[in-house]
């Protein structure tokens, strides 16, 4: 099995086997059979070819990768190029599975009711059978989710969204085991996160997060790329404020 990254990244700079073996000190055959068998070199090796060719190590060799890098690769679910990509069977079946938690994070999130099929049935059955459900939704009066509507090129149109979307929460505020706050930070991610699933929804400058990067995690250890999100999330949730019994966007009693 040949090493492709690597023939194709010495072809790109013009580095022979003998350019390359006297420059590593070792012989021309030995860096041909790197290249025609994918045989990894020692490590050294490998980070003085990777310089040369000004190529990441771990790219070059991706078997070799180090443990980090390893249970990223092992967190990683699926990688969806646009949130609206994402089956539906894949929002319906985590929630509907759910048996200890369901957090999410957002500003408005309204796909989440315009995408799945009776999601506030969804939160109220996984409420009902002792599931913690927390959700935070933006103010739709605060700066960040003005200057995000005007970044994506819909002005008042997302706190409108954010408006709705406590409309439709607010049926179930005052179930037992559903939690609500509302937030004002700047979220540079929307978090869905089910259990030991998280779903990361990357927000891009002047692009609807519909046609954002999605990010499908599982958490393995309690480090890692789940676990950064996991963090962004309780810090949102400890500086949010309590919303129980009554909508944000209404006036007070």
């Amino acid at each position: 099995m040949t090493n492709e990254r690597l023939r194709a990244a010495m072809t790109a700079t013009g580095l022979t086997y003998e350019e390359a073996g006297e420059r590593l000190g070792v012989d021309p055959k030995t860096v041909q059979r790197w290249v025609s068998t994918a045989r990894p070199p020692y490590r050294r090796y490998r980070q003085q070819l990777a310089k040369i060719l000004g190529k990441d190590e771990v790219y070059l060799w991706p078997g070799k990768a180090n443990s980090v890098d390893r249970q990223a690769d092992s967190e990683l679910i699926a990688l969806y190029p646009t949130r609206s990509s994402v089956p539906v069977e894949t929002w319906s079946g985590l929630l509907s599975g759910a048996k200890e938690h369901i957090d999410i994070l957002a500003y408005a999130a309204s796909f989440l009711w315009d995408a799945i099929p009776d999601f506030t049935g969804l939160i109220k059955a996984a409420a009902e059978r002792g599931v913690q459900v927390r959700m935070l939704f933006g103010d739709p009066d605060c700066e960040a989710v003005k200057v995000r509507g005007e970044e994506e090129g819909i002005g008042d149109a997302l706190a409108g969204r954010c408006r709705l979307t406590w409309k439709y929460v607010e049926p179930i505020f005052d179930l037992e085991c559903i939690e609500a706050r509302v937030h004002t930070d700047t979220l540079y991610t929307t978090v869905v996160r089910v259990d030991e699933d998280l779903l990361a929804n990357v927000h891009q400058l002047g692009v609807p997060a519909g046609a954002a990067p999605v990010l499908h995690l599982k958490r393995i250890t309690g480090t890692g790329i789940h676990a950064s999100y996991e963090n962004v999330l309780e810090r949102s949730w400890t500086r949010a404020r309590p919303c129980k019994s009554q909508s944000p966007t209404d006036p007070p009693p």
